[in-house]
């Protein structure tokens, strides 16, 4: 019968490479939560500011005009370089983000936005 030999030089590998697997873990952990903190930093950065019309280019007050027909503006909002126009429309308020020069970026509904920031407008 042959015995068995226990080789003593596999247990520290093992808990070697445990240790190394451990470390990789807690920096994915790490990484993913300091990407959180700077993402929400960024989007804390671009808070919308409500403005008054007259602080509002001619061009981008046009283009809102154009998107507001049948409706009417009820506020303005910058956010960074961005304009938005809220638009009281059909019983809906559409939010019309638009850059300096009038060009619409992207349209979305002022109401869900609102709700899911916890904002009363």
């Amino acid at each position: 019968m042959s015995k068995l030999v226990s080789n003593n030089t596999e247990k520290p590998i093992v808990k070697k490479e445990m240790k190394a697997k451990k470390l990789v873990i807690v920096a994915a952990v790490s990484a993913a939560l300091s990407f959180s903190v700077t993402a929400q930093a960024e989007e804390e950065k671009h808070e919308e500011q409500t403005i008054n019309s007259s602080d509002v280019p001619a061009a981008v007050q046009q283009a809102a005009q154009a998107e507001a027909k049948g409706g009417s503006i009820i506020r303005w909002e910058k956010e960074g370089a961005n304009y938005e126009a809220v638009i009281q429309k059909k019983g809906k308020q559409i939010g019309v983000e638009m850059d300096a020069n009038g060009k619409v970026l992207s349209k979305h509904n002022e109401a869900k936005e609102h709700k899911e920031t916890g904002e009363n407008h």
